[in-house]
């Protein structure tokens, strides 16, 4: 390709709202151009690498023994409504409806779908496993769009779903994925830090996420030195901490009645701990939180039978609202999303002030686990843990709560004795300082995005969407689903994050839009000739090669070239020849070499990088 053939345009500075590298750089190098807020176009260039990571991802999929299908971004509505998730699935979905009044839905992911295709065309356990996987267009209706490609609102995902007959195969099938996974961002040359991750608004269990370190990441990674472990903040835990008194020694169960004492405004951890002089670790405070979707069952839970409980033209009954009390040590925070998962539920946030009185009797800050009626309770890990003969080992001992009114707390508490809880879940965030819950070594903590996520859905959907098969003994069975997706745009610009420096994309020979670039310094005479013979002996090598043949400045090529970031640079120059230089993109320093050899030479570094990504 010559430059005169495409569409090459640079920009000097970056825009005003692209604040990180993988932004910055697609944007000044042309490689994407901004529609809307969220939406982003591929130029010649960005698509170009887009269309490797692509190929990449592809190749290995289909050496995993996966096929590819194409469905539609639009799906029907009444796929969302048959799985339960039309009326779970928070406001990010994007809802349409035809001319003819029917709902309709702009995928944002394809579970529905991809169960509704196979569910017909599978009948026999001999069709299983299978996995297909689609490359395709979603669309989220983010809230807060930002850093380019990396979250944007509309965007294409790989997704691969495994259709197995038992948990052996779905192990099997989810295993295979994980390796092709590490192949795959092998080949792109990325670092990645797999890692064990909650599975969201899709549901499921043995989840382990794909990341990359970010300054600017979305998740916390929380990770051990010494053996490896590594999960989402959001999923993370920890070994578990001995809760001990003022005096640093294990808190002792208290045969004391509780005892009420009048606080006047001391509504936090930290007024507590001047008040009575004890550490945080010594109370217990109690949150409520207003809960959307839970589909447990809470008819027998404290203030169960209260909530509305959705039942008709469902997949599973479900509470759109609800709420619960949750315990925690004083000196520990809730997850909400662990607590959301526990939950089976959708999300959960801080109940309103209005809330918090009207279900706990009390004020924010004087709320305790001590006569709840009006709602379920579930007490974090670090208070006490349901064994399962249904007796707990209670974790702290003599404590002190709110008192379930204005003003007053209670001490002399006694976990077990004075309250026992409908649930108890680790629902704490673990923090850099916690110990490993596998070697008991001080965690440490990281940012990072996610490119990946694979995970072991199991039944959801198979059996909310009568997805079934005949067994080797003719009875029907529900097939069991895992789910397999990476983003390609975040992953992209994932790259770039990793390889760049101040003057620009240092791509990798597997994802550059060309592996090589000649520049003449003038496209004309003797040097116009050199330049078309290196470039036609580079084609015939099948090495992807652009030629500069603009006229413009030698200086503004170099530096465009830079930018855009092509591995191998060859100059030709009319003081050089019959030599010409070579330089590495990530290198600093050039090299003259013989005219006749530059194109064997270059082809040889082209084909001894692509072997290494992909040995």
């Amino acid at each position: 390709m010559k430059t005169s053939q495409t569409v090459l345009y640079t920009l000097r500075d970056p825009p005003a709202d692209a604040v990180i590298a993988s932004h910055q750089l697609m944007m000044r190098a042309g490689l994407i151009k901004k529609l809307a807020n969220g939406l982003y176009a591929y130029m010649p260039f960005g698509l170009r690498s887009f269309r490797k990571v692509e190929n990449i991802i592809r190749e290995e999929l289909d050496r995993a023994g996966c096929f590819e299908i194409k469905p539609t971004v639009i799906v029907p509505g009444d796929l969302w409504k048959e799985s339960g998730r039309w009326e779970t699935m928070g406001g990010e979905m994007l809802r349409v409806k035809t001319r003819g009044g029917q709902d309709m839905v702009v995928s944002p992911t394809a579970e529905e779908a991809f169960t509704y295709l196979f569910k017909d065309s599978i009948t026999s356990y001999k069709q299983l496993p299978v996995i297909p996987y689609q490359i395709n267009t979603k669309y989220r209706d983010e809230i807060r769009p930002r850093y380019g490609v990396m979250r944007g609102r509309e965007f294409v995902m790989m997704d691969a779903y495994s259709f197995d007959a038992d948990q052996k195969s779905l192990d099997e099938s989810y295993e295979k994925l994980s390796k092709a996974y590490r192949r795959i961002f092998k080949r792109l040359g990325l670092t990645t830090i797999p890692v064990k991750a909650d599975t969201g608004a899709m549901g499921g269990s043995g989840s382990e996420e794909f990341m990359v370190e970010s300054t600017v990441g979305d998740n916390t990674l929380i990770l051990c030195p010494k053996c490896g472990y590594a999960a989402n903040v959001e999923k993370a835990s920890c070994k578990p901490d001995i809760a001990t008194d003022v005096n640093g020694e294990p808190q002792i169960k208290t045969e004391k009645p509780i005892e009420k004492v009048f606080c006047p405004g001391v509504e936090t951890i930290k007024l507590m701990e001047t008040f009575f002089k004890m550490p945080g670790r010594q109370f217990i405070k109690v949150l409520i939180y207003k809960v959307f979707n839970s589909s447990l069952d809470l008819q027998n839970a404290p203030g169960g039978k209260t909530f509305k409980r959705e039942m008709e033209n469902t997949a599973r009954p479900y509470y759109p609202v609800s709420f619960f009390a949750v315990a925690i040590r004083g000196d520990l925070d809730v997850s909400e999303t662990k607590l959301a998962s526990v939950l089976k539920a959708s999300g959960a946030e801080l109940a309103s002030e209005n809330e918090v009185i009207e279900y706990s009797g009390a004020p924010h800050g004087f709320v305790g686990p001590v006569g709840l009626t009006k709602l379920p309770l579930l007490a974090d890990e670090s208070v006490m843990i349901m064994r399962d003969d249904g007796k707990f080992d209670v974790c702290i001992h003599d404590t002190v709560t709110g008192g379930g009114e204005k003003d007053f707390d209670n001490m002399h508490v006694e976990p077990g004795r004075d309250f026992i809880p409908f649930m108890t879940a680790d629902v704490r965030i673990v923090k850099e300082g916690d110990c490993c819950p596998e070697c008991g070594q001080k965690l440490y903590t990281k940012k990072g995005n996610e490119l990946g996520h694979i995970f072991k859905l199991g039944t959801k959907y198979t059996k909310a969407m009568n997805a079934v098969y005949l067994d080797i003994n003719g009875k029907q069975q529900t097939m069991l689903m895992g789910c397999y997706g990476i983003g390609l745009d975040r992953t992209l610009a994932s790259i770039i994050e990793e390889h760049h420096d101040k003057d620009g994309i240092i791509w990798t020979m597997s994802t550059a839009p060309y592996q090589v670039v000649i520049v003449p310094i003038k496209y004309e005479g003797d040097m116009k000739e050199a330049a078309d013979r290196i470039y036609d002996d580079l084609v015939a090598a099948k090495v992807e090669v652009l030629l500069d043949d603009r006229n413009e400045r030698p200086g503004v090529k170099f530096k465009d070239m830079d930018l855009i970031g092509i591995p191998i640079r060859i100059v030709v120059g009319e003081k050089n020849l019959p030599e010409v230089e070579i330089k590495l993109r990530s290198e600093s320093e050039s090299r003259l070499v013989s005219l006749k050899d530059a194109s064997k030479i270059a082809a040889a570094t082209v084909h001894a990088e692509l072997a290494k990504l992909n040995a």
